[in-house]
């Protein structure tokens, strides 16, 4: 049997490295799982910062968001305010409508129905930006067509201000004119009025034979013969109408049933009416007979009217006759 010098194994040289290798084992469990709990931990709290980030940034969002409509709604009230105070102050911008004003109209609703829209995006938020911009610069617009209008209107104020006074001043000078053109009217009607002198009553006795004869008694009076010359220097050529007014003794009027309108005397009634035929500026002699049955004793007066007004008057007076006259 040979024999060596090498030292041979024994148990407890085996069971010693055995214990070393569980040991190594147990520690690498232990890193690993070290490890492991770290590496949870740090993701842990790697997505909690990343959650709160987000949740942080959310809430930004809806701030801005919020502060976003709140400046929208701002302007868009401001905007509102300025249309309101053009329109309101100018009745005309309240009925027919111009294609400005139609715009306007029409951007106010889509503006509107963004801001009604709580989901609205911020995309959508921007172009309500944009049409506030927009409505405003419309709105600018309209204001410089209210000041265009507004002048012209002041113009138009003015000028009819200026054709209402001239107008009340043709009036006036037209009413004076009337009037004055009246008073000359009256003064030349007055004016033209004939003058009648040189009166005469004649009483007359008319002879079978057909001649006449002067005769002062009463019963063997006829007729009275009125004659008078008449004379106006401004009156037209053409006919004329004088009127006799023949009052008996007993103090009735010997008349036609007819009235005179006097201008002095009032209403009248009147004897006879005679027509005359004149030449401007000559002197006419006018004659007319004067008849009744029988003529009473006593004064007959006789007036004489042209234009309402008494131009002349004379009297006749008749004697009772006698016996045999």
């Amino acid at each position: 049997m040979t024999e060596t010098n090498y030292p041979s194994a024994t148990p407890s040289s085996q069971t010693q490295p055995a214990k070393n290798r569980n040991k190594s084992y147990k520690n690498l469990a232990i890193g690993l799982l070290a490890a492991g709990l770290l590496g949870t931990w740090g993701y842990l709290l790697y997505d909690k910062n990343k959650s709160d980030k987000t949740i942080s940034d959310r809430d930004a969002t809806i701030v801005k968001k919020d502060a976003d409509y709140g400046n929208l709604q701002t302007d868009f009230n401001s905007a509102l305010a300025r249309l309101d105070s053009i329109t309101g102050a100018n009745n005309s911008l309240q009925g027919d409508k111009s294609n400005l004003q139609k715009e306007i109209d029409a951007k106010k609703v889509e503006i509107r129905k963004i801001l009604n829209d709580k989901n609205a995006t911020a995309t959508q938020l921007a172009k309500a930006r944009t049409l506030i911009t927009e409505l405003n610069d419309k709105i600018t617009g309209l204001e410089v067509e209210v000041a265009r209008l507004t002048g012209e209107n002041q113009t138009l104020t003015v000028a009819n201000t200026t054709l209402q006074q001239e107008k009340s001043d043709l009036e006036t000078n037209l009413a004076m004119s009337a009037s004055e053109k009246e008073e000359l009217a009256k003064t030349v009607d007055v004016a033209s009025t004939f003058s009648a002198s040189n009166i005469q009553v004649t009483p007359v006795d008319e002879k079978g034979s057909g001649k006449e004869k002067v005769n002062t008694k009463a019963k063997k009076v006829d007729k009275l013969l009125v004659s008078f010359d008449v004379e106006n220097r401004i009156a037209q050529s053409g006919p004329a109408d004088m009127y006799l007014i023949v009052t008996a003794p007993d103090g009735k009027v010997i008349s036609e049933g007819t009235m005179l309108n006097t201008r002095t005397d009032g209403d009248k009634p009147f004897t006879a009416k005679v027509p005359v035929d004149y030449t401007q500026g000559q002197r006419k002699n006018i004659q007319f007979p004067i008849r009744q049955t029988d003529f009473l004793t006593g004064d007959y007066k006789i007036e004489i009217y042209h234009n309402g007004f008494k131009i002349g008057e004379g009297v006749r007076s008749l004697k009772k006759g006698g016996l045999f006259g």
